[in-house]
């Protein structure tokens, strides 16, 4: 966390959250892994996807998502308003 301030990365997974919510952790580390170039280090996809709990992790701290389910996040309107979402749940 930045001092209060959402990261790039942190930013990126809350635009996800957004448009496809509920979205499960496992789906969130998927669209991460997705939205970035490929790897030959055998342990990069799972870096990746375990980011995103730690992503959701900080974003529910801050106030920005909410958990929906046992595993699943939604985004806040105080989220919403950060990124200018208007498609939630698209």
């Amino acid at each position: 966390m930045s001092d209060g301030y959402p990261t790039a990365a942190q930013k990126e997974a809350l635009s996800l959250i957004c448009g496809h919510e509920p979205m499960p952790t496992a789906m969130l580390g998927e669209r991460l892994l997705s939205a970035r170039e490929p790897s030959t280090n055998p342990g990069y996809a799972r870096a990746i996807t375990h980011m995103a709990g730690t992503l959701a992790w900080r974003l529910q701290a801050q106030g920005f998502i909410a958990a929906d389910g046992a595993d699943a996040w939604r985004t806040t309107s105080v989220g919403r308003a950060l990124i200018a979402c208007t498609d939630a749940g698209s």
